[in-house]
């Protein structure tokens, strides 16, 4: 069976992940696993004695971390089976090991907390750089309760993008209204090697964008009846058009192509842009292999 995998530090951003992955488990039904990772060295046996009580007390602070985080999720979702776990090491890499039975990974946006463990900035970075499944990242940021998702997408490359198919799962699990989003900055090409016009009128391109959007769209419609949808082609800067779109959202969702790198509409520099300017929990999902 799934699980959703969260990774908490103890700080307000670590613990806005944990509510958020506990509310999530309950619309998806599935049970939620909260790590936290500590350094290695406090599971070494001292040297000097007079250090055993120091060791000690940085792993009780470690499981204390957990043992709360686990409190808060049973509260925010009391049907949800959770566990908690304090493991040492690299938190990116106990995060992306123990991915494979995981639905979805989820990290506090930044900063770290008061015990030895993640650093959700390096952290966060890496996992969403390196993992195979969706990866929610969940700033310290007050709720704007909307009911609407919303995804970032290239119209040229819609019909099996994982990306579009998890944020119709979204919508459709909170019952919201889904927003596709297409940034634009020049007019699409035709097809390899075909010339992109020096000049261009921006209403015939939006048009043309738009009517592809809506091709797209017509097998999604079709397999979510009950999600309202609504297109939106914008001109103008990728991180710019989605973070402002990501204000009125619950949950802001993209995609990634190729290898270690984002291409087409969300280069790398989108995607790093949205970790931080983004209004709400960002989901960055990556193209099936």
């Amino acid at each position: 069976m799934k699980v959703i995998r969260v990774g908490t530090d103890g700080s307000d951003s670590g613990a806005s992940a944990v509510r958020w992955a506990a509310e999530d488990a309950v619309r998806r039904g599935l049970p939620l696993r909260i790590l936290h990772a500590v350094a290695p060295w406090l599971y070494d046996t001292p040297v000097d004695a007079r250090f055993a009580s120091v060791r000690r007390w940085l792993l009780s602070q470690g499981h204390e971390v957990v043992d709360e985080a686990v409190a808060a999720a049973r509260e925010r979702a009391p049907g949800v089976a959770v566990e908690g776990e304090v493991v040492p090491g690299s938190a990116t890499r106990a995060l992306l090991e123990r991915s494979g039975d995981a639905a979805m990974l989820v990290l506090g946006g930044h900063g770290t907390g008061a015990a030895a463990g993640l650093l959700l900035g390096s952290t966060t970075l890496q996992v969403v750089s390196h993992a195979r499944l969706p990866v929610v990242v969940v700033r310290n940021l007050e709720p704007v309760a909307s009911s609407e998702v919303v995804v970032g997408v290239d119209a040229a490359a819609m019909a099996g993008e994982p990306a579009i198919a998890f944020a119709f799962e979204e919508a459709a699990l909170r019952g919201a209204r889904l927003r596709v989003v297409h940034a634009w900055s020049h007019p699409a090409s035709a097809g390899p090697g075909d010339m992109q016009p020096l000049v261009y009128d921006p209403q015939i391109v939006a048009e043309e964008e738009l009517r592809r959007v809506e091709e797209a769209l017509v097998a999604w419609r079709e397999k979510f009846p009950a999600v309202e949808v609504a297109s939106e082609v914008v001109h103008g800067r990728a991180a710019r058009v989605l973070a402002g779109a990501s204000a009125r959202a619950d949950l802001l969702v993209v995609g990634t192509r190729g290898r270690g790198g984002f291409t087409g509409l969300l280069l790398g520099s989108v995607s790093h842009a949205l970790l931080h300017r983004a209004h709400c929990p960002l989901a960055v999902v990556p193209a099936a292999p």
